[in-house]
């Protein structure tokens, strides 16, 4: 299941994808977050199929390698699923016990599945076919008109590198645990769902141990390195947009303005 979470880790392709600019990348990934919500009837929802299908395609990212990330959220996904189908007034197609199951809360339940199921995709393919310093300079280039108001751009882009830099290594270390723990005679996998939450405190302990250890070895290398910020600062490799990246933008906006069009429309 650990290694089944693909948000924060890189795949190098050298796709179309890859060769954008990071920023192109984070307006792309808004625009289709916005566009999941913003669908409405059977047109619209083939739309944002056939684009996620088609930059999963451009990307060249192993289709088996990004729904790997699915079943991290499965348990969210099927939650979600229950109470749109329980508590979704309307057309009674089953009643149990005081439950009831709605012709709408089946149409809700369905939708919000593949809502979220489109929201992991589309996050992981940016993080996919994006390292995480491209993210970081995207993310402070993109923002950088909020440092006018002192909104803190580096540090906040700084922060999200971070913390997507240390995904892959917790991962890798609860997984280490896991085997530890495993060879002392634990189990994690026996017993009803109550049974496994359990079984994971003894896990969550030296995990948080070690989380804080790498973050205060982390923070003792920035200061004996003399870290203070981005001012001033300059990149090794600046972001520069080229005709690839305003093609990307043109079919970003019209894709957009076609969900929005549908939606009035229909």
């Amino acid at each position: 299941m650990l290694r089944d979470i693909t948000i924060g880790q890189y795949y190098p392709t050298g796709s179309v994808i890859h060769r954008m600019d990071p920023r192109v990348k984070l307006f792309g990934t808004l625009v289709f977050l916005i566009s999941v919500f913003a669908y409405k009837g059977i047109i619209g929802f083939a739309i944002v199929t056939l684009f996620l299908a088609a930059v999963i395609g451009i990307s060249k990212v192993p289709f088996r390698y990004m729904i790997k990330g699915l079943k991290a959220i499965m348990i969210l996904m099927l939650i979600t699923a229950l109470f749109n189908l329980f508590l979704t007034p309307g057309e009674v197609l089953l009643q149990i016990w005081k439950l009831k199951i709605t012709k709408e809360g089946v149409l809700s339940a369905i939708r919000m599945a593949i809502r979220l199921t489109y929201l992991i995709l589309g996050t992981s393919l940016m993080t996919l076919t994006t390292t995480p310093n491209q993210l970081t300079d995207g993310l402070e280039k993109a923002l950088r008109p909020l440092a006018k108001i002192h909104v803190p751009v580096h540090e906040i882009a700084m922060m999200m590198s971070i913390a997507l830099r240390f995904i892959p290594i917790l991962i890798e270390e609860t997984d280490k645990i896991m085997k530890a723990q495993m060879a002392r005679g634990a189990s994690f996998d026996e017993g009803n769902i109550i049974k496994k939450a359990k079984s994971l405190i003894p896990l969550l302990v030296p995990l948080f141990v070690s989380a804080f250890r790498r973050a205060n070895d982390l923070a003792m290398a920035m200061e004996a390195r003399c870290y203070c910020g981005g001012d001033g600062r300059t990149k090794m490799k600046p972001l520069r947009y080229q005709s690839l990246d305003y093609m990307a933008y043109m079919i970003l906006i019209l894709y957009l303005a076609l969900l929005l069009v549908l939606r009035v429309v229909l």
